[in-house]
């Protein structure tokens, strides 16, 4: 008898075949559609904002591939990548300098030093997430590439994690120098994907420097390009219309931070009900 998590894979497979996920024509469907199943109930409640399967199809990421994300925190991400990427498969993590986090000024001086040990510590708590047969891992910081990692990625990540690095650029050249050190680590051909909530083209561009977490299309692509990648193209799949940002607002009013109404339960159920940020999802390649 076919076991309930068999069929939940098996129906799960059909969905995204309907909806043309990658793995059809490559035979992944499986295996994606596993790491999704796989998730935290919590985790799969926010699919509906985040479209995992929908995403890394855009982007063309596969089992066996070496993929760098960029600031993958507690593993949303990673707990899918580790499992979809397979035994064949690496997943690095890519930390922001930790100048980064002193400009933020609300880290603790403990929590800084504990920090420096991150490309140990991360690497220990993913082992956790990879399952029977999940991707190999490891950990860097963007600043700190080292020569043997050049050319030798087939994918990296950055989701949601452009706009602090633009935010800061004028401090320390961040977002420049983690822009350059990618174009360093992917091999020819190779592919940036970009998740980043979206302001809208009319908002000053003081707005929309990364302070309030939008940034505009057009800056990333302009500074993408100027970087050396070519642009690919743009998925809507992670659109969300409702998302209308005024001019005070920031964008962990919305959830899952719901910063700004934590003592106040109508306006916490108004933002709820805008849901997650609306985002770009954009595609470039490093040219051959």
């Amino acid at each position: 008898m076919q076991s309930n998590l068999g069929r939940v894979v098996q129906f799960m497979s059909a969905l995204l075949m309907a909806t043309g996920t990658p793995a059809l024509a490559d035979g992944h469907s499986e295996r994606l559609a596993t790491a999704l199943h796989a998730q935290s109930a919590e985790a799969r409640a926010r699919f509906v904002y985040r479209h995992p399967a929908g995403t890394l199809e855009f982007f063309g990421v596969k089992p066996g591939m070496t993929v760098v994300e960029v600031l993958p925190g507690e593993g949303w991400y990673s707990k899918i990548l580790l499992p979809y990427l397979g035994p064949e498969g690496q997943l690095i993590g890519a930390d922001y300098p930790l100048g980064i986090f002193v400009h933020m000024g609300f880290f603790s001086d403990e929590w800084l030093e504990e920090r420096k040990t991150w490309t140990t510590t991360w690497p220990r708590k993913a082992e956790t997430w990879r399952g029977k047969d999940g991707a190999s891992v490891s950990a860097i910081v963007l600043d700190s590439i080292p020569a043997s990692a050049r050319s030798s990625v087939d994918a990296v990540l950055l989701i949601r994690a452009l706009h602090n690095l633009a935010r800061f650029d004028q401090r320390g050249n961040y977002l420049t120098t983690a822009l350059t050190n990618v174009y360093d680590v992917l091999k020819p051909g190779g592919i940036v994907g970009v998740v980043q909530h979206l302001a809208r083209n009319e908002r000053p561009d003081d707005w929309a420097n990364g302070s309030r977490g939008y940034l505009k299309k057009s800056f990333v692509i302009a500074r993408m390009e100027a970087a050396g990648f070519k642009f690919a193209g743009e998925s809507d799949i992670n659109a969300n219309p409702k998302d209308q940002p005024g001019d005070n607002d920031i964008v962990w009013r919305l959830p899952p931070t719901l910063v700004t109404s934590r003592g106040d339960p109508e306006l916490r159920q108004q933002m709820e009900a805008v849901g997650e940020s609306n985002r770009m999802t954009l595609k470039f390649i490093k040219p051959e």
